[in-house]
């Protein structure tokens, strides 16, 4: 009753107010370091405007009410290296396929990502570029694209895991300088550092803001630390086609997984769908990188979203034939895993209930820290007054009920 009350004494008020707002009410809102109840939280105009005690909340006649019914309300889940999804893989080149890959992880809680490529011809990333815009234009259904991912070709040939061997190489000016005016849409790039040039270009990316990060690599130590100090400030799913100890002429060298120990301010990303990495590595990396240098991710291709059977990692044209089984994608002989089929309601739920991390972190590590790598946390990654209104309402097994993205329209997922 005072709820009404104060509703039809705000309604000569704010008559003129022509911007409905969104007000998501009885829910358990996930702030960056803590859980808060009996708060309404005010959307408008895309963005969050306020968080109020419900006992304060004055309401609008136009105001759009969303009761969360006592589930969490969090931010919307960004997913910094995902390939594909619901049948359709960005490599496929189409805007039908990036349409549906976004609309596909949007129904798992993801608001954002960073398309990500495969190792290929440089002809198929042209296209890859001028589809990207196109499809971040007509993308009003699915989770919102916050630029490009290349992961390869500069890659080693001894890590390349299940990237096409055939398109590896040497970073070489003349050839990613071409690429990098082509699209000013790439805002992280995955190279091997311990190519020759690699140093170099991580320098050329750094001065372009786009994020050098090291991935599919034998580095050594000492490779890793000078990479690190040229800009390779990001590892890509770490443990993932990457070096650790090994032995050359009998002496001992630490690799990329130790330096992503080492060197404190170095982020590193991983696949938590507890089988790229078993519970004790995911402890691992959650005590020992921590909630804020660590991001989740999903890596996921086209498998995602999908039944069980035989897949393609890549595009349908000339990509490479998998198994999806036991909730990971295989090679044909199942002699290593060619991808997740992860989707990031699955990764929060996993260190949760696998490695036994804390709701709130686990939910940082898919939300504020990914926004902190991709320098877009002034509005995205967490609930706060001014960010976008990229919200996700999930129950206690962390099964998505509700995704609201920035331009205020709500829907159930099926």
């Amino acid at each position: 009753h005072s709820l009404r009350r104060r509703q039809r004494q705000m309604c000569i008020r704010d008559r003129y107010n022509k911007m409905t707002r969104l007000i998501i009410t009885n829910g358990k809102l996930i702030l960056p370091d803590r859980i808060e109840t009996d708060k309404a939280l005010i959307c408008k105009d895309g963005k969050i405007e306020q968080i109020v005690s419900e006992e304060a909340l004055e309401l609008l006649p136009d105001d759009q009410i969303m009761d969360a019914g006592q589930q969490y309300v969090s931010p919307g889940f960004i997913d910094m290296h995902i390939h594909g999804g619901g049948g359709h893989d960005f490599m496929d080149g189409t805007t039908e396929a990036f349409l549906g890959i976004a609309e596909t992880h949007a129904q798992y809680g993801t608001t954002a990502m960073v398309p990500t490529t495969l190792t290929s011809t440089n002809d198929e990333l042209m296209n890859i570029f001028a589809t990207y815009q196109k499809a971040k234009v007509l993308n009003t259904r699915g989770a919102k694209f916050i630029g490009l991912h290349l992961e390869g070709p500069y890659f080693s040939p001894g890590q390349c895991g299940a990237q096409d061997p055939q398109y590896l190489k040497k970073p070489r000016p003349e050839e990613y300088n071409i690429i990098l005016e082509a699209s000013k849409d790439i805002v992280r790039w995955s190279v091997a550092p311990e190519l020759e040039g690699a140093i170099e270009m991580g320098n050329i990316l750094k001065e372009q803001q786009i994020l050098p990060s090291i991935a599919h690599t034998d580095a050594i130590f000492e490779e890793a630390e000078q990479a690190y100090k040229a800009g390779y400030t990001h590892i890509t799913h770490l443990y993932s086609a990457m070096s650790t100890v090994t032995r050359r002429n009998a002496f001992r060298y630490a690799g990329v997984v130790e330096a992503a120990y080492l060197i404190d301010d170095m982020t590193v990303e991983i696949i938590a769908d507890g089988i790229h990495l078993p519970k004790a590595l995911l402890q691992f990396v959650y005590k020992f990188k921590g909630t804020d240098k660590t991001a989740l991710c999903t890596d996921a291709m086209r498998g995602a979203g999908m039944p069980d059977g035989e897949s393609i990692l890549g595009s349908l044209a000339n990509g490479q034939k998998v198994i999806i089984e036991d909730g990971v994608a295989k090679m044909p002989d199942r002699s290593a895993f060619a991808g997740s089929v992860a989707t990031t309601d699955r990764l929060v739920r996993t260190m949760i209930q696998l490695a036994d991390t804390p709701l709130v972190d686990a939910v940082r590590m898919v939300t504020l820290t990914p926004a902190r790598i991709l320098h877009i946390d002034q509005t995205k990654g967490s609930i706060e007054a001014g960010k976008d209104a990229d919200i996700v309402i999930f129950d206690n097994q962390i099964n998505v009920i509700t995704v609201s993205y920035t331009h205020l329209r709500a829907h159930e997922t099926p």
